[in-house]
């Protein structure tokens, strides 16, 4: 499961965290295998700002359940502060801990430049049109940009606001030196031996998370590294977020590739109440994709409905919209199943958001028991809940 700590309308930070930590609770007795924290700040409608804290608390209030971050980004948090926070946590609960890592989203102005000077443009992938892959909706690529104009100067402020300022290196080697911490063989830029006694020899899964088949993707596979594959943010970009991770594989923290999948998802006893609980959801996107922020979620029945949005607005969404699997608990296994089978996942990261957190606890429940029963064997990956 990957879990954002949503805050719905009309409620606060303090009660989507204590949600989360329920949640965490209630996943782990119906046998999902993993939960996940994702790192957003100044969001509205997210409480999930610091993953390591929320990480460790999920560790303390369960007691099988692995936990960890989807993702900790490199552009707030140091390698070596992430594997000491990561390593302190898998101290305490041995062989349950996941370290994702993703890469800054949006780099600061150039130090030569200045704090003056113009944003970085951030360069997007080639539009591509919406298909269907053996069954699987691959949508057009949606017409926004992150890279370039007031959006990302809105984005900037707030990264400076929240203190993430430091410039990541280049990724592998981020990379490497969580890789070096933890083996106990790290050395500074001045080629010193250091020692960090929270992380060394920890017992600790490193992930990398990725959104494109970039250079998250083919970095993790050559580090032989575990991928975790967006289609829930980027549908557009998972089967070349996959394709690029496996071409560039090679044996090394593991022997084989492994990938999780992302998906949104959203099951519930009937079809026509699953669409009323999911009415919110292009809201509550189309708040990301103008780059405000998150909002708190809202409740059915309060937002424009799907039909009566202007054409623009459906575009810019819609990719996210039409890719989320809604419906009753087959119809649900059914769009899982198809997303298991053409992205060849070990796993599939299944993160669900409403209003109200018995709904949301009640599509868990409900793909929990759907899932093993309707799923060939043979291509049915272990269900795990995170945050996005």
């Amino acid at each position: 499961m990957l879990d954002l700590a949503p805050v719905r309308a009309g409620g606060t930070g303090a009660e989507a965290l204590r949600d989360a930590v329920a949640r965490a609770q209630l996943v782990e007795r119906l046998g999902y295998h993993r939960v996940w924290f994702a790192e957003h700040h100044l969001a509205p409608g997210v409480a999930s700002a610091a993953p390591g804290v929320l990480a460790a608390l999920v560790a303390s209030a369960t007691s099988t359940i692995r936990v960890g971050s989807a993702a900790v980004l490199l552009g707030s948090t140091s390698p070596v502060v992430a594997a000491e926070q990561f390593g302190t946590v898998v101290a305490l609960h041995p062989g349950r801990v996941d370290l994702g890592l993703g890469r800054a989203s949006f780099p600061p102005p150039s130090v030569a430049g200045g704090a003056d000077a113009p944003a970085p443009r951030r360069p997007r992938s080639e539009p591509t049109p919406e298909r269907v892959v053996d069954g699987l909706l691959v949508p057009a690529t949606p017409p926004v940009s992150f890279g370039e104009g007031p959006l990302l100067e809105r984005i900037l402020a707030q990264h400076r606001f929240v203190g993430a300022g430091r410039t990541p290196g280049g990724f592998a080697a981020e990379l490497s030196t969580v890789l070096d911490v933890v083996r106990g063989t790290a050395r500074t830029d001045a080629d010193r031996a250091v020692s960090v006694p929270a992380a060394q020899g920890a017992d600790l899964a490193l992930w990398v998370l990725a959104s494109s088949g970039g250079e998250s993707a083919r970095v993790a596979g050559e580090l032989g590294l575990p991928l975790g594959a967006n289609y829930h943010v980027s549908p557009s970009t998972v089967l070349e977020t996959v394709e690029q991770y496996r071409a560039a594989f090679r044996p090394g923290v593991l022997d084989e590739p492994y990938v999780v999948v992302s998906a949104d998802v959203l099951a519930a006893d009937t079809a026509a109440r699953a669409h009323e609980l999911a009415d919110p959801f292009a809201e509550w996107v189309l708040s990301i994709r103008r780059g405000e922020g998150a909002i708190p979620y809202p409740a059915p029945g309060t937002t424009t409905r799907w039909e009566d949005r202007p054409a623009a607005e459906r575009d810019l969404v819609r990719d996210r919209v039409d890719t989320r699997f809604v419906g009753t608990p087959d119809e649900v296994a059914s769009g899982l199943s198809i997303l298991a089978r053409v992205t060849g996942a070990d796993e599939l990261l299944l993160t669900t958001i409403t209003h109200d957190p018995a709904d949301t606890a009640r599509s868990y429940e409900l793909v929990a028991a759907t899932w093993p029963a309707t799923a060939t064997p043979a291509l049915t990956p272990t269900l795990a809940t995170a945050s996005a």
